[in-house]
């Protein structure tokens, strides 16, 4: 997806990068919230240990072409975004998620990642479209995708299991208007 090891997006509240071992600490410290947890996927998990850390970023640093990358605030890892390419007739399609560390919750942070990332990866990549699944109740990451430029396309209801409870998620998407095709 065309993310150099020294490919940084800047914007005035954050940039986005490449995760580095040295993030574990940080990375450590702001994942290790139930606050952020419960909005997430199962796969990360709570507690948040420095071993999880760890772990997470030697996958993550390995990546020859990352697909997650760290959301650096005020010098530091303070939360990640990636994308997870679709395939078959899905392959010009992507799943994008973020999270952010409860300390930067409400300043526009993600917002600005996810336009950072979104507008790398239209010009970057063959992608035609971006999609993400908050949980529909989660009205502070439908914000941000809003923001961002993401339109609603619906509601999937019971489309998730959290902590044992059926939850709805919402559909949200945004399509590559300079899109020039990508071949078959």
């Amino acid at each position: 997806m065309v993310i150099s090891d020294s490919m940084e997006l800047r914007g005035t509240r954050c940039t986005v990068r490449r995760w580095r071992m040295a993030d574990a600490e940080a990375l450590a410290r702001h994942a290790n919230n139930i606050n952020v947890a419960q909005q997430l996927r199962d796969r990360f998990p709570h507690p948040y240990t420095r071993a999880n850390a760890h772990a997470f970023l030697k996958a993550a640093t390995a990546a020859g072409e990352p697909s997650n990358m760290a959301i650096e605030v005020n010098g530091e890892a303070a939360g990640g975004i990636g994308h997870v390419a679709g395939t078959d007739v899905e392959r010009y399609s992507a799943e994008i998620g973020y999270w952010l560390g409860e300390a930067y919750w409400n300043r526009g942070i993600v917002s600005e990642a996810l336009m950072l990332l979104t507008d790398h990866l239209f010009a970057n990549s063959s992608l035609l479209r971006l999609f993400a699944l908050p949980f529909a109740d989660n009205a502070g990451s439908i914000r941000v995708l809003e923001k961002a430029g993401y339109a609603r396309e619906g509601i999937l209801r019971s489309s998730s299991v959290k902590n044992g409870i059926p939850r709805d998620q919402a559909l949200y998407a945004k399509v590559n208007a300079a899109w020039r095709g990508g071949g078959r």
